[in-house]
C-alpha cells in the first residue's frame, strides 16, 4: 500500500513536465509535502509589507551580477552570494555553474523538487517562462513555513517567487520571500528585473 502512495506523486511529476514541455509553463497541482510538517495557517493581517517609500541601493556582488535592494536590510555575505533580510522579509541570491539553462520541465524535476523535499511544508504553486530585464528565467512560485521563532517558537507561512537567471554556463537563483498575504508585487517586480549580470 505505502508503495502506491508514493507512485502517484511520480506520475503527477511526469504529467507536469509533459505539460511544461508542451507550454513552457509547469503549474503545479498536489505537490506532495515530503516534509512530516504541517503548513502553518496564513495571517489575516499579515506583516511584511514593503513600504511604496522603501529606499532601495544597489548592491554589486564580487560574484558578477548587480541587483537592487531594499536600504537597510541586514545584509550576509556567502561564498556562493549573499542574503538579505527584516523581520519575515527575504531575499536570497546565490550563483553556481551550469552546463545550460534550465527548462521548466527540468525544473519541475530538479528546483522544484528540492524544494519541496527540502524545505518546510513546502507547496510548489506553479513554473513559469518570464522575461525580466537582464533576459528570459523561470519563476517557481511557491509558498512555505518560516523557521520556528526562537522565542514563541511561532511559524508563518511564506510566499516566495524563486527566480532562475542563467547567462553563460553560471545561474544565479534569486529567492524573494514574504508573509503569505503581503502586498509586495511592485517592490518584488522592481528587484527582480534590477538583477543585471556583469
Amino acid at each position: 500500500m505505502q508503495h502506491r502512495v508514493k507512485q502517484h506523486p511520480r506520475l503527477a511529476a511526469m504529467v507536469i513536465v509533459a505539460l511544461a514541455t508542451l507550454i513552457g509553463s509547469a503549474p503545479i497541482v498536489g505537490t506532495p509535502a515530503i516534509a512530516t510538517e504541517r503548513p502553518a495557517a496564513p495571517e489575516k493581517n499579515p506583516p511584511g509589507d514593503i513600504p511604496d517609500t522603501q529606499a532601495f541601493v544597489t548592491y554589486m556582488s564580487p560574484l558578477g551580477f548587480s541587483l537592487k535592494v531594499p536600504e537597510g536590510w541586514a545584509r550576509t555575505d556567502r561564498r556562493d552570494g549573499a542574503s538579505f533580510s527584516d523581520k519575515y522579509n527575504a531575499v536570497n541570491v546565490t550563483v553556481a555553474s551550469a552546463a545550460s539553462a534550465p527548462t521548466a520541465a527540468s525544473a519541475a524535476d530538479h528546483e522544484a523538487a528540492l524544494l519541496v523535499k527540502a524545505g518546510r511544508a513546502v507547496k510548489v504553486v506553479a513554473i513559469r517562462n518570464v522575461m525580466l530585464h537582464a533576459g528570459p528565467a523561470l519563476r517557481i512560485v511557491y509558498t512555505s513555513n518560516s523557521e520556528p521563532n526562537a522565542v514563541t517558537n511561532k511559524q508563518l507561512r511564506l510566499e516566495s517567487n524563486r527566480y532562475l537567471i542563467y547567462r553563460g554556463g553560471k545561474l544565479a537563483t534569486l529567492d524573494l520571500s514574504a508573509p503569505l498575504g503581503a502586498d509586495n508585487a511592485d517592490q518584488w517586480e522592481l528587484m527582480s528585473n534590477s538583477f543585471q549580470w556583469r
